[in-house]
């Protein structure tokens, strides 16, 4: 093999781990404990028709797939139906009193809507929007945080037939401006503003400056977080209140728009720290059934379940699996308007204990969290899961078992699950009854999915070989994105171009990018590696930032750690730790050591790192995702670019002049 940098091959060096058998009492009530159900997905694409048969349809499908034109894959073709109808008013006859969503917000505000709450306010809206002018297929940009008025402008939305591009409530003006000028939108959804550790946020103002950057003149409507404006909150008179256009609507009912199945549902933007953002449009049919079967086969939900996905509904997490799958089946979800540790960080188990909740999900980045803190903040609180989750990025294995011991109490099923923005819904993970869970391992492909690991050559890694390289997706899901919004190009050349055979007309040589590096493992499972982007090269050794971030997080101390690469004039890169320690340790030269040495242990010495920085926090996105990039922006003393749309656009400096001391 040769040494120069193309030909270095990606590695994984993280240590087998142990395996955890799913507890008996979960496999007795899971909804899918037949391994047959590989065998029927395995008949492909009418494997999928399982999770189509899960909604109402007003017109059946003709064919579940149209492959003709690849990569612009047709799902369901003929097939006609309603988001809003599938998620709400069918469930009527059946559960009317039942709690659709239990919301906790801030200052012991509470409101739970049972389906028929939910019928009527999403009616109301629906009306509502009508009357201010939004027709089928107009795009409605939504900038809300997580208040009840999020699902209900999405549902509303659904109900007419008009896609919805949600921007999480945390992004700036000029990320809502971008947005809305990108998805050509006419209508903005606001509200005056929202509670943050015990704060009242101006949240109109993004609005108002947005609508100075944006190149076009929506109509902006506004809710409101209280019955009236909050006094603190100035509210434009070009603006228009969602309250008193209700007051006109008060209790008319909608007809549910039938969709084609390919119609767009939503628009959901990627948030990269370069490039402008990539709106990944998603269809009606094949999203709605994707996101529907994998919350019934994944996450084991059921319609008598309380489930509380801890995710934020302006990401993809949040559409598919707090409103779209879990409503689709008749659940009762739990929605949270504050931090996780306000007004103590006790908050999550002392809710999870007051709504009795019996699936929980959320994040590896939480996880950390939790870990830092310390397990005291879990104990004595009377809360049981039977179902955990984790979702957003690779779980580095002491994570994953504290998260089993203190959060499941070694009785919960934990399932990693590895998917994107792009496809919809989970892509690599296990079905929880039917798979031993395996620390730091996404697990087995989901039912109909076909990965593979292909070399920077696009020649195929043979299977189980336990070597790395590039993640791809040999077959179509109905899950998956229909194109970058308004850019077919851009949807061929991200997402295609690299790894197929572009002027086929054959499916079969097509392979969806993830953009992840990943490794099949002997046993037959899938560990994933972290964005490509994140690799770095050590000593002729191509790594991946979960590797070696895994192999620091195997020192107790550690609550968090990021790995980035600093260039050297000899070495060419060298990994360089950025720590956050557990509440009570102390930064010195012991601990210091510890984590040296747990790398020389676990990768090797030739991944020794150059330095070991104990900082406060790290830089993340809203969604808590760890920003590497501007790490090593740091390390190699370069400029931090724009932090602005960072959960905390300060961190970085902070860490600049702690490491650089100035």
């Amino acid at each position: 093999m040769s040494d120069s940098d193309e030909d270095v091959q990606l590695e994984a060096r993280l240590r087998e781990q142990e395996y955890f058998r799913p507890p008996a009492r979960f496999v007795g009530q899971a909804n899918v404990s037949d391994p047959a159900v590989y065998d029927r997905f395995d008949e492909f694409p009418d494997g999928f028709e399982e999770y189509a048969v899960l909604l109402d349809w007003d017109d059946h499908w003709d064919a579940v797939l149209d492959a003709s034109n690849p990569p612009f894959f047709r799902w369901f073709t003929g097939g006609r139906l309603n988001a809003s109808y599938n998620c709400v008013d069918r469930h009527l006859a059946d559960r009317k009193n039942q709690a659709a969503l239990v919301w906790e917000g801030e200052h012991g505000d509470r409101r739970t809507l049972t389906y028929r709450d939910l019928y009527r306010e999403v009616n109301e809206f629906a009306a509502a929007l009508r009357s201010e002018g939004v027709d089928e297929d107009d795009v409605v940009t939504v900038h809300l945080p997580m208040v009840p008025a999020l699902p209900i402008t999405m549902l509303a939305c659904a109900r007419i037939g008009a896609p919805h591009s949600v921007v999480f409530g945390g992004f700036s003006a000029s990320a809502l401006a971008e947005r809305v000028d990108d998805a050509g939108s006419d209508f903005v959804v606001t509200i005056d503003g929202y509670y943050r550790r015990g704060e009242f946020l101006d949240h109109v103002q993004k609005a108002d400056a947005a609508m100075e950057e944006t190149d076009r003149d929506p109509e902006v409507l506004v809710w409101t977080r209280h019955d009236e404006v909050h006094e603190s909150v100035s509210i434009s008179d070009d603006y228009t209140l969602v309250s008193e256009v209700l007051a006109d609507h008060e209790r008319e009912r909608v007809e549910p728009v039938s969709r084609d199945a390919e119609d767009p549902l939503f628009l959901m933007y990627t948030s990269g720290t370069t490039g402008k953002p990539k709106g990944c449009q998603h269809r009606t049919g094949g999203y709605l059934a994707y996101a529907a079967g994998t919350s019934k086969y994944v996450l084991d939900i059921k319609p008598e379940d309380t489930y509380w996905c801890a995710a934020d509904i302006g990401w993809i997490t949040g559409h598919s699996y707090i409103v779209y799958g879990p409503l689709a089946l008749g659940t009762t979800s739990v929605m949270y308007e504050g931090a996780p540790d306000f007004p103590h960080k006790s908050r999550i188990w002392e809710l999870a204990e007051k709504y009795d909740v019996d699936i929980f999900h959320t994040s590896p980045t939480a996880v950390r969290q939790f870990m830092k803190w310390g397990p005291e903040h879990v104990e004595g609180y009377d809360f049981s899961f039977r179902h955990m989750t984790t979702v957003g990025e690779p779980i580095q294995p002491e994570a994953w078992l504290w998260y089993y011991t203190h959060i499941g109490r070694e009785k919960a099923v934990i399932v990693d699950t590895w998917w994107q923005t792009e496809t919809g819904g989970h892509l690599i993970t296990n079905l929880p009854a039917l798979a031993d869970m395996k620390p730091g391992s996404a697990g087995l492909p989901a039912p109909g999915i076909d990965p593979a690991i292909v070399d920077d050559r696009g020649e195929e890694i043979d299977p189980a070989s336990g070597r790395a390289g590039n993640l791809v997706i040999r077959k179509p899901w109905p899950g998956m994105l229909q194109t970058v919004y308004g850019d077919d190009d851009r949807f061929v050349s991200t997402y295609w171009e690299e790894f197929s055979d572009t002027g086929s007309d054959d499916w079969r040589d097509w392979n969806y990018k993830a953009g992840d590096g990943a490794v099949h493992e002997r046993d037959g499972y899938w560990r994933i590696l972290g964005r490509l982007d994140d690799v770095m090269n050590v000593a002729g050794h191509r790594l991946g930032t979960m590797e070696l971030e895994s192999a620091v997080a195997e020192v107790e101390d550690v609550a968090e750690a990021a790995v980035v690469a600093r260039d050297h004039p000899e070495k060419g890169e060298v990994p360089e730790v950025y720590v956050v320690l557990r509440e009570g340790v102390e930064a010195s030269d012991e601990v210091r050591g510890r984590i040296v040495e747990a790398v020389e242990d676990e990768i090797g010495k030739f991944a020794r790192p150059a330095n070991v920085a104990f900082v406060d926090d790290l830089p993340k996105t809203r969604s808590g995702k760890i920003m590497r990039r501007i790490l090593e922006n740091i390390s190699n003393d370069e400029d931090l670019g724009d932090t602005t749309t960072l959960r905390d656009p300060d961190v970085p400096e902070q860490i600049r002049r702690q490491v650089q001391g100035d």
